[in-house]
C-alpha cells in the first residue's frame, strides 16, 4: 500500500501540470469559446527560458538575447521564473491580440488550424532558439520529504497541487466574484451587450489570455525540475488537459483541476502496475497515453449535450466549396508533369517528388472529410501509420503479396477510422478536433512506439511485386526506381480520380448537405450518421493506401515516420493549399514534409532546419488573411477576372453609375 500510495502521490506533479492547463483552458473558453491547443507550448517556452536563464544567464527573446549573467553566475532564481512567466503571459497575449482577435467571427476550422499552428510554431522556434539537447532544469520548490502512512511523499508534489488548486479557485472566483469576470462571461456570448454597457470585450479577454498564460507559464517552470525538458511532451500535454477540461464541461474550474490531478496520479499508477510480474508485456508502453483519449470520448458522449457551444446546433462554417470535375485536358496535362518531374529527377529530388505525390492523397483524404464533409480530423497521419505497420506484418510476416497487401492494411486504417469516427456521431467542431488529436496521440503511443508492436530495429516491408515484375523502391545505388516512382503515381492518380468522382457525384452531394446543416439534411432523407462513418471510412482509406507507399518507399518503418506532428504539419500545409480542393490538395503534398518542396528548401536554399517554423508561420498567416488557401483565392480571382470580363460593355456603349455598381458586386 505504501508504494502504491506514493506512485499516487509521484503523479500529483504532473497532474498539477494539466490540472493548470485545464482551468486556463476553461477560462480561456468562458472568455472567447475557442479551445486552445497551444495551451501547453506556452508553458514549453517559460519552461525553456528559464532553464536557459539558470544555466548561463541569458534571457532567450523569440529574437536576439539578453544577457543577464553567466555560467558562473547564472541569473537568480525569483528573477529567473519572473521572466519565464512573463514571457509565458506575452506569448498568450500575442495569440489573443494577433492570432485568435481577427478570428473570433471566423469558422471554427479557421480557429482550430490557428491554434494547431501557432502550437508548431512556438514549438519549432523553440528547437531554433534553445539548445535543446544540453539543457536542464534546476530544483526550484523544496527538495524534502515526508511519509504519509508508509509513502515517501515530495513536498514538492504538494506544493504544485497546491498551486493547481489555488490557480482554480482564483479563476473561479474572477469569474463568479468580480465585475468584469462575470463581464467577461457576458461579453463572450453577446459582443454588442457588453460595448453598450461600457465594456470592451477584446480588453476583457486579453485579461484572461494574460492571466491564463502565466499561470501556465508558472507550473510549468516549477514543475520542470521533476517531470524533465521535453519540448514535444509539454506540447502535448494539453491533450490530457483538454480530457479534463472536457470532464468539467468546459465550465467548471473545480472538476476540471480535480480531474487533471487525478488524471495525472492514474499515469503514475499505470507506471506502477507496469512493473509488475502479471502485467501483460503488450500493454507495458504507451497505456498511460492512452487513457486521456478514453477519457475524452467518454466525457464528450456522456456530456456532450451540456458542453457550452456558440452558434446553431449542427451548423460548422467552413470556406467555400469548389466540386471538382474530371476534365481529360487538366489530367492529362497534371499526369504529364509529374511524368516529366519523375523522369527529370534522380535521387533525393525523384524521391522528394514521389513523397509530394504520396503526401497529395493523404491529404486529399483531409479534403474529404475535413473539407467537404466538415469533419475537422487530426488523426490522418495515424491512420497512414496504421496500414503502414499493418503492412508490414502482412508482407514480411505473413509473405501476402502485393496488392492484396495493400488492400488488407488500407482495411484495417479504415476499421480503425470509423472506431476513430463514431464521436462524430456526437459532437462536432473544436471537440471533434479534440478526439481526433488524442485518438492519434493515443494510436502513436500505444501502437508505434510499443516495443512489442515496433522492434528497436524497425517494421521491414516486402519489396512490392506484380506477375513477376519487381517492383521495388531501390535498385543498386538508385534511391528511388523510376519503376517504383511510375506505381505510386499510378495508385495516386487512380485513387484521386475516384474520390473526385465520388465528391462530384450523389455521395458528394450529401457530404456537402450534412456539412452545411445536419438537421437539414436529415430532413429531406439524408442518413447523417451513416454519411459521416462513410466520410471517415474513406478519408481513413486513402490515408491508409498513403501509408503503404510511404512504407515500401522507405522498406520499412519506425514509429518517427508517422509522428503526430507530421500529420499536424500536413494539415497545415493543406489548409494553407486549400482545404476544400482537389488542387489543394495537390499542394499541400508538393511543400509537405520531405516532399519536394522541402528538399528545396533544404538542399538549394539550406534552410531545411526553419522547414516546421516556415510552415507553421504561413499557416498562421493564411488562417487570418485567407481562410480559403492559395489554390481558393487563385480560383476566386480567375471567377472575378471572368466575371468582369463577361459582364463588360461594348465599347460603343456608356457605362452607367448602375452598370458600375454591378460590376463590382
Amino acid at each position: 500500500m505504501g508504494q502504491f500510495l506514493q506512485f499516487v502521490f509521484l503523479g500529483l506533479s504532473t497532474g498539477a501540470v494539466y490540472a493548470v492547463l485545464a482551468t486556463s483552458l476553461v477560462g480561456v473558453h468562458a472568455a472567447t469559446g475557442i479551445i486552445n491547443f497551444a495551451q501547453g507550448a506556452f508553458a514549453l517556452w517559460a519552461v525553456y527560458v528559464v532553464a536557459t536563464l539558470r544555466t548561463d544567464g541569458t534571457f532567450v527573446l523569440p529574437v536576439g538575447s539578453i544577457a543577464l549573467g553567466s555560467t558562473a553566475d547564472p541569473t537568480p532564481i525569483a528573477l529567473a521564473v519572473t521572466l519565464g512567466v512573463a514571457s509565458a503571459a506575452m506569448w498568450a497575449v500575442l495569440a489573443h491580440l494577433i492570432v485568435f482577435r481577427p478570428l473570433r467571427h471566423a469558422p471554427v476550422l479557421a480557429q482550430v488550424v490557428a491554434s494547431v499552428g501557432l502550437m508548431l510554431f512556438i514549438q519549432a522556434l523553440v528547437g531554433l532558439r534553445f539548445d535543446t539537447e544540453n539543457l536542464f532544469a534546476t530544483p526550484i520548490l523544496p527538495e524534502n520529504t515526508v511519509t504519509v502512512a508508509g509513502a515517501l511523499i515530495n513536498v514538492s508534489d504538494l506544493i504544485l497541487a497546491g498551486i493547481a488548486i489555488a490557480v482554480a479557485l482564483g479563476l473561479w472566483v474572477y469569474f463568479t466574484r468580480t465585475t468584469t469576470g462575470i463581464a467577461t462571461r457576458a461579453a463572450s456570448e453577446d459582443e454588442l451587450a457588453a460595448r453598450l454597457t461600457g465594456y470592451a470585450p477584446d480588453r476583457l479577454a486579453g485579461i484572461i489570455w494574460t492571466l491564463t498564460g502565466a499561470a501556465c507559464g508558472l507550473i510549468g517552470v516549477l514543475a520542470s525540475y521533476t517531470i524533465g525538458l521535453n519540448e514535444t511532451s509539454y506540447t502535448f500535454y494539453v491533450i490530457p488537459a483538454l480530457a479534463a477540461a472536457l470532464v468539467g464541461r468546459l465550465s467548471s474550474f473545480g472538476v476540471a483541476c480535480a480531474a487533471g490531478l487525478a488524471l495525472g496520479s492514474f499515469q503514475a499508477v499505470i507506471l506502477w502496475v507496469d512493473t509488475k510480474d502479471w502485467w501483460p508485456n503488450w500493454a507495458q508502453a504507451g497505456l498511460g497515453d492512452a487513457v486521456p483519449f478514453v477519457i475524452v470520448v467518454v466525457a464528450l458522449f456522456l456530456l456532450g449535450g451540456r458542453i457550452p457551444a456558440r452558434g446553431a446546433l449542427g451548423a460548422v462554417k467552413m470556406p467555400a466549396v469548389r466540386i471538382p470535375r474530371i476534365r481529360i485536358v487538366p489530367v492529362l496535362l497534371t499526369l504529364a508533369i509529374a511524368v516529366t518531374a519523375l523522369l527529370a529527377t534522380t535521387g533525393t529530388w525523384r524521391f522528394g517528388v514521389v513523397t509530394s505525390i504520396i503526401l497529395s492523397l493523404i491529404a486529399l483524404s483531409l479534403v474529404l472529410l475535413t473539407g467537404y464533409l466538415g469533419q475537422i480530423s487530426l488523426a490522418s497521419m495515424a491512420f497512414a501509420g496504421t496500414a503502414g505497420f499493418a503492412l508490414s506484418k502482412l508482407s514480411d510476416g505473413l509473405h501476402i503479396p502485393f496488392p492484396v497487401g495493400v488492400i488488407m492494411a488500407a482495411a484495417t486504417a479504415t476499421a480503425l477510422g470509423i472506431l476513430v469516427g463514431v464521436p462524430a456521431l456526437r459532437i462536432r467542431g473544436a471537440q471533434l478536433a479534440v478526439v481526433t488529436l488524442a485518438a492519434a496521440l493515443a494510436i502513436q503511443s500505444f501502437v508505434f512506439n510499443n516495443p512489442s508492436l515496433t522492434p528497436a530495429q524497425g517494421n521491414l516491408i516486402a519489396d512490392p511485386s506484380l506477375f513477376g515484375v519487381d517492383l521495388g523502391v531501390r535498385e543498386g545505388t538508385d534511391l528511388v526506381t523510376l519503376r517504383f516512382a511510375l506505381l505510386v503515381l499510378l495508385i495516386v492518380a487512380v485513387c484521386t480520380l475516384a474520390v473526385m468522382r465520388v465528391m462530384s457525384g450523389t455521395t458528394g452531394r450529401a457530404m456537402l448537405a450534412v456539412r452545411s446543416n445536419e438537421r437539414a439534411a436529415a430532413s429531406v432523407g439524408i442518413d447523417v450518421a451513416a454519411t459521416k462513418l462513410l466520410g471517415f471510412a474513406v478519408s481513413a482509406f486513402l490515408a491508409g493506401i498513403g501509408g503503404c507507399l510511404i512504407g515500401y518507399s522507405r522498406g520499412q518503418l519506425s514509429a518517427g515516420s508517422f509522428t503526430v506532428m507530421i500529420g499536424l504539419t500536413l494539415l497545415a500545409m493543406t489548409y494553407v493549399g486549400g482545404i476544400t480542393s482537389v488542387s489543394g490538395a495537390f499542394a499541400a503534398g508538393a511543400v509537405g514534409p520531405l516532399g519536394v518542396g522541402y528538399v528545396f528548401l533544404n538542399q538549394t536554399l539550406e534552410l531545411g532546419e526553419y522547414y516546421d517554423l516556415i510552415a507553421a508561420g504561413v499557416l498562421l498567416l493564411m488562417a487570418v488573411l485567407n481562410p480559403v488557401g492559395i489554390t481558393g483565392a487563385a480560383a476566386a480571382a480567375l471567377d472575378h477576372l471572368r466575371s468582369r470580363g463577361a459582364r463588360r460593355p461594348p465599347a460603343d456603349e456608356p457605362v452607367t453609375d448602375a452598370g458600375k455598381a454591378t460590376a463590382h458586386v
